[in-house]
């Protein structure tokens, strides 16, 4: 992140560079779907996550938990991957696929 000016006669912000995206999808998980036993995404993403909380177990055990507007980097594509905790009321969040990683920003 460098500060960097967003908008004329305004302090800079903190802004990283531009990363390539293959795909993002909006999600909305329901009411009442509390815990999505152990899974895989399709690909390494960041999962954004608008509101409540989520609660990530990982395969060796360590849990997480993570407040709206904090984002993840998944990455556990293979193997057992990971369980999601959702609060009761549902969840929305943004997932951003990533081609190849956060490898080298775009200029």
């Amino acid at each position: 992140m460098t500060m960097k000016p967003a908008f004329p006669n305004e302090v800079p912000f903190e802004l990283s560079d531009y990363y390539p995206a293959s795909r993002i999808r909006f999600a909305h998980i329901p009411a009442r779907v509390r815990e999505a036993d152990f899974h895989t995404p399709p690909d390494r993403l960041l999962a954004i996550w608008l509101d409540g909380h989520v609660e990530f177990e990982t395969s060796d055990g360590e849990v997480r938990r993570l407040p709206a507007g904090k984002a993840v980097l998944v990455e556990d594509t293979h193997g057992k991957g990971h369980i999601s905790r959702h609060p009761e009321e549902g969840q929305n969040a943004i997932t951003v696929i990533l081609p190849s990683g956060l490898g080298a920003p775009l200029d």
